[in-house]
């Protein structure tokens, strides 16, 4: 397993943390984390801890069901303490394959919303991303959509882009919807968007926000930090393309637009639960969180914590309550309505 990497030319520092994390451990103690974050910040983000701590941190990174399955195959033998994954759809997976403990924490409960994490505290909400209706401004006017269910009107037919239906913001908006209108108006509304699509499902949500501003198609969908990071990006190209669309959270005027997660868990083959518990409330700490949040250009998920300016910047908007556990227990089905729908 390879050693923690430090951070390198970072001057972030969490030294200065509020929260007290007790007394230092033994320089011996190691904490593993498999995690699919894979962000240059995250690196001072990890050596914060162990300043704060003395818990040495070793880091897999992989995608999401690699590090799932990697964990199925090491079973009881694994010596992983923590996962980490950056949306609820994995969370459930994980889950699924029995791989967390439950966990009982109040500073966890505290700072995490009751309905961004697991009620039997087997995961915990980390960051929030919102999935966002992004429009080519030269061919839509503001206010010509306004939720997700627009999506599916006939006006737009051959102008959506968005992504297949095995990508799992995708399976995790439509579970939003199941959760809201039930079974029935989900596959009427993913058939819909299916007549609508102006091209098959292909790339990623970046992809689908250039297709946007190319004029290939007149609405997209995508999330939130995709978005930010074009729009503060180094390369003026891309901050051509931010400008060239214009941006809607869904569904102000009823339940709000679609949040997600990403989130940690104590895995049940942890060998140092103690100090997998104290990782998982450091990264919801003030401190963390910003530098947590923000190196994702996501928002924190605790409350009273400023995100990245560019991201403030687009206004403050009403979130879907919904229980982000319930997404994914609403995935299987969400992937059947997208098969009967013909959602590739």
């Amino acid at each position: 397993m390879k050693p923690t990497l430090r951070a390198l030319g970072m001057t972030l520092s969490l030294t200065g943390m509020a929260l007290a994390f007790g007394t230092p451990a033994s320089a011996a103690e190691v904490l593993n984390v498999y995690t699919s974050r894979h962000y240059q910040t995250d690196e001072a983000l990890y050596q914060g801890f162990t300043e704060q701590t003395g818990i040495e941190i070793n880091r897999i990174e992989g995608k999401g069901n690699a590090l799932i399955e990697r964990l199925k195959s090491e079973g009881a033998n694994s010596p992983a303490d923590v996962l980490i994954t950056v949306d609820v759809a994995m969370l459930w997976r994980a889950d699924q394959a029995k791989l967390f403990q439950e966990t009982r924490s109040s500073i966890l409960e505290k700072r995490v919303p009751e309905n961004m994490r697991h009620p039997k505290g087997r995961w915990f909400g980390l960051s929030k991303r919102a999935r966002l209706i992004f429009y080519n401004k030269d061919m839509v006017k503001p206010g010509d959509i306004s939720t997700y269910e627009d999506l599916a009107d006939p006006k737009w037919r051959g102008k959506v882009c968005i992504r297949s239906s095995g990508n799992v913001y995708n399976l995790s908006l439509l579970g939003s919807i199941i959760a809201a209108r039930g079974e029935a108006a989900a596959e009427e509304w993913a058939t819909g968007v299916v007549a609508n699509f102006a091209r098959d499902p292909q790339g990623g949500d970046t992809d689908q926000i250039r297709a946007t501003a190319a004029g290939q198609c007149a609405i997209s969908v995508a999330n939130s930090y995709y978005y930010v990071r074009l729009l503060s990006s180094a390369k003026e190209s891309d901050r051509k393309v931010a400008a060239s669309v214009g941006v809607v959270f869904p569904n102000q005027d009823d339940r709000g637009t679609h949040v997600n997660v990403s989130g940690a868990g104590v895995l049940a083959s942890a060998k140092h639960t103690d100090a997998a518990i104290r990782f998982i409330e450091y990264l919801t700490s003030e401190v963390a969180q910003l530098a947590f949040a923000n190196g994702n250009n996501e928002y924190p998920i605790l409350e009273g914590v400023a995100a990245k300016p560019e991201l403030t910047a687009l206004g403050l908007f009403k979130q879907d309550t919904v229980s982000i556990a319930s997404l994914g227990e609403n995935q299987p089905l969400a992937q059947r309505v997208f098969d009967r729908a013909g959602w590739k």
